[in-house]
C-alpha cells in the first residue's frame, strides 16, 4: 500500500493549473483559471480551477477534485496509476509500505481487512486462475477476444472448486470475506467460494477500485448464464456500471455512451474498438445510471436484443429514466434483428455496421409513441381513451419541460385534443413552472456557523487550536465534519486546502464533501479572514457556553429546590436570570 503521509506530501508539491493545462488549455480569470469543462459538453466556461485552493470545480455539471482526481477522470487512469503518474511529474518516488513476511499477520487485522483490499487481492487471484486454464482461455478465444483487452479489463476466472479462495485467504472465516459477497455460508454453517467455474468480470468504482464482481458461465448449461455479486457497503447494482471506468475517456471523444446488456457485449465491443459501451448490472437502468452518464455525454444509446426480452427490457429502461431526463439530453434506443445481440453483431458485420446501426436508432420520443400506439390501432373513441390512459403516467413523470411539452403536443394531436383540454382532463403538472422559479432557487442560503469555520480553516490552518475542540458539543454530521477540520489543520498546519480535504473526506459524508468542494469553489479569496475567523470563534464560543448552561440548568431543575447546595442555588438564580 501507499502510505497517506506520502499522497499528502504529493498534493502539496504539484501545481493542480499545470496538471490540467496539459490536458485542457486554461485561460486566466481573476484569481483563478477557467476552461469549457472537459467532462460534459458545454459552450460557456463554467469549469474553474483555483491555485490558491489547488482543486477544480465545474458549475456546471459539478465534477471537482484535485490533481489526482483529474487525471483518474481525465486520462480513465486507476487511483494507484495516477499517484505514479503525479510523482513522476514532480520527481518523486512512490513507496510501499512492507510487513515483514516471517511475522504473521495479526489477527484482528485479517478479521478487520477492508472490503477494498478483500476485493482487490481476489481480482489479483482471479486474473492469475485465467492464465492457468486453458479451457478458459480457449472459451474466450472463442468469443473473439484478445489477451490484450482482457488484460484491459482485469478478466479472470474462478476454478469450479469449492473454497479456492482460501489459497489467498487463510483465514477462510473472515467476515470481510461474506461482507464482500466472495464467500457464502449454508445452513449447516459450511462456507464455500460464491463464484465457481466462472468468467470472472470485475465491476470498477469511479477511482478504479474493484467493488465487486460479475461471473459468466462457461458451461451453456449452467444457471444463472450472469451471478453479480450481491449489495455490499461498496457495491449497489442500481447505481454502478460495468465498463464505465474504462470507458470515460471513448465516451467523451465519441460524444455518446452504449448502453448493452451484458459485460460479455461491453468487452467484444471494445475488442472491435467500440470503446464507450457500458452496462448495467442485473438490473434495468435507473435514473442514477442516467444522472451519472450525463455527467459524461449527452447522447445515450440503449441496445436491446430485437426479441420479446429485449423490448421488455427497453420499455423498463424507458420507465426507469423518466424522472431522469432533462432538455438537451439525446437518448436513443437500438434493437438488433432478433438472432444477435452486440456480441454477435459485431463479430459478423464488424464496427462500421454497427455504428451505422446506432446512427438510425430510435429517439426517445418517436420510441414512446410508437411503444403506446403498437398494439392500438387509433380507430375508436376507446382506442384514444387506452392510448391516453397508458400515456397519463408517462406524461406526469417528465420534468424536462421542452421535452415534455413537445411529447404533449403529439399526444393530443393523435386524440384529437387540444393540448390545454389534454392537460386539464389529466391533470398534468405545468412543465415551465419550474423554470419560472429558477432564479429564487439560485440564490444560495447562509452557510451555517460550523461551515463557515471548517472553510475558514481550510484556506488558514495555522490558525487551527486545540480548545476549538472543546467547543464543538453536538453530534450533528456538520459539528462532527468541523472537528475533522480541526484535528487535520492542527496536524498539517501547512497544507494546501486540496490535501485537507483529501484527508478530512475519508471521515465525513458524501453530502458534506461535496458541500465542502463546492463552497471552497464559492469563497471570495479577498474576504478579510482574520476578522471573519475572530467572529466565527466567538459565535461558537458563545453556543457552547449556552449549550452548557442549559444542560446545566436542566439538571439543576430537575432536583428539588431543599436538597440544592447554596452553590447550585446561586447557579440556579445566574442561569434563571440570563433567560
Amino acid at each position: 500500500m501507499i502510505p497517506e503521509s506520502f499522497i499528502q506530501e504529493l498534493l502539496n508539491r504539484v501545481d493542480v493549473v499545470e496538471v490540467i493545462d496539459k490536458a485542457v488549455p486554461l485561460k486566466k480569470a481573476g484569481a483563478n483559471y477557467s476552461a469549457c469543462c472537459p467532462f460534459h459538453n458545454e459552450k460557456s466556461p463554467s469549469f474553474t480551477v483555483s491555485p490558491t485552493k489547488q482543486f477544480y470545480h465545474c458549475f456546471g455539471c459539478g465534477a471537482h477534485g484535485s490533481a489526482l482526481s483529474f487525471l483518474m477522470e481525465y486520462n480513465g487512469l486507476s487511483f494507484i496509476e495516477a499517484i505514479h503518474d503525479l510523482a513522476r511529474q514532480v520527481g518523486m518516488i512512490v513507496p510501499q509500505e512492507q510487513r515483514d513476511p516471517s511475522q504473521p499477520e495479526p489477527p484482528s487485522k485479517a478479521v478487520m481487512l477492508s472490503l477494498q483490499e478483500t476485493l482487490q487481492q481476489a481480482a489479483v487471484f482471479y486474473k492469475a486462475e485465467l492464465k492457468k486454464s486453458p479451457r478458459a482461455i480457449e472459451y474466450l478465444k472463442g468469443r473473439g477476444l484478445s489477451g490484450q483487452v482482457a488484460a484491459k479489463f482485469q478478466v479472470g476466472y474462478a476454478p469450479a472448486s469449492w473454497q479456492n479462495l482460501q489459497t489467498v485467504f487463510p483465514n477462510y472465516e473472515a467476515e470481510a470475506l461474506e461482507i464482500a459477497g466472495l464467500v457464502v455460508q449454508n445452513e449447516q454453517g459450511r462456507r464455500y467460494d460464491r463464484f465457481r467455474d466462472r468468467i470472472m468480470f470485475p465491476i470498477h468504482n469511479q477511482k478504479g477500485e474493484v467493488i465487486g464482481f460479475g461471473g459468466r458461465v462457461i458451461n451453456p448449461e449452467d444457471t444463472p448464464k450472469y451471478y453479480n455479486s450481491p449489495e455490499t457497503p461498496l457495491f449497489q447494482k442500481g447505481h454502478e456500471l460495468y465498463g464505465l471506468f474504462m470507458a470515460r475517456r471513448a465516451i467523451r471523444d465519441a460524444g455518446r455512451v452504449l448502453v448493452v446488456e451484458g459485460y460479455m457485449d461491453v468487452v467484444a465491443l471494445a475488442q472491435y474498438g467500440i470503446e464507450y459501451a457500458v452496462a448495467a448490472l442485473g438490473t434495468a437502468t435507473t435514473p442514477f445510471h442516467i444522472a451519472k452518464l450525463m455527467r459524461q455525454t449527452d447522447e445515450i444509446v440503449f441496445s436491446f436484443d430485437g426479441d420479446k426480452a429485449g423490448r421488455t427490457a427497453a420499455w423498463r429502461a424507458v420507465m426507469n429514466a423518466l424522472s431522469a431526463i432533462k432538455d438537451g439530453l439525446k437518448l436513443r434506443f437500438l434493437f438488433l434483428p432478433a438472432e444477435h445481440d452486440p456480441d454477435s453483431f459485431v463479430r459478423e458485420f464488424g464496427k462500421e455496421a454497427f455504428e451505422a446501426e446506432m446512427d438510425k436508432a430510435m429517439p426517445l420520443s418517436q420510441y414512446i409513441i410508437q411503444h403506446l400506439s403498437e398494439h392500438n390501432p387509433m380507430a375508436s373513441q376507446e382506442d384514444k381513451v387506452q392510448f391516453l390512459n397508458e400515456a397519463e403516467p408517462i406524461l406526469k413523470q417528465i420534468q424536462a419541460p421542452r421535452f415534455s411539452m413537445l411529447l404533449r403536443k403529439k399526444v393530443a394531436e393523435m386524440t384529437g385534443l387540444g393540448q390545454a383540454e389534454m392537460q386539464r382532463m389529466l391533470k398534468l403538472p405545468n412543465p415551465t413552472k419550474k423554470q419560472e422559479k429558477t432564479p429564487r432557487q439560485r440564490s444560495r442560503t447562509p452557510l451555517s456557523l460550523h461551515l463557515r469555520l471548517a472553510l475558514i480553516l481550510l484556506m488558514r490552518p495555522q490558525w487551527a487550536r486545540h480548545d476549538l475542540l472543546d467547543q464543538v458539543l453536538g453530534e450533528s454530521d456538520e459539528e462532527h465534519m468541523l472537528r475533522e477540520v480541526v484535528k487535520a489543520s492542527i496536524a498539517h498546519p501547512q497544507s494546501r486546502p486540496v490535501v485537507l480535504l483529501q484527508i478530512v473526506s475519508q471521515g465525513i459524508s458524501e453530502v458534506l464533501r461535496n458541500q465542502l468542494h463546492r463552497e471552497l469553489s464559492l469563497l471570495d479569496e479577498s474576504l478579510d479572514f482574520t476578522l471573519e475567523f475572530e467572529g466565527a470563534c466567538t459565535q461558537l464560543s458563545d453556543m457552547a457556553l449556552a449549550a452548557r448552561d442549559k444542560s446545566l440548568l436542566g439538571k439543576l431543575t430537575e432536583k428539588p429546590f431543599s436538597t440544592l447546595s447554596d452553590a447550585e442555588r446561586e447557579s440556579l438564580r445566574q442561569l434563571t436570570s440570563k433567560r
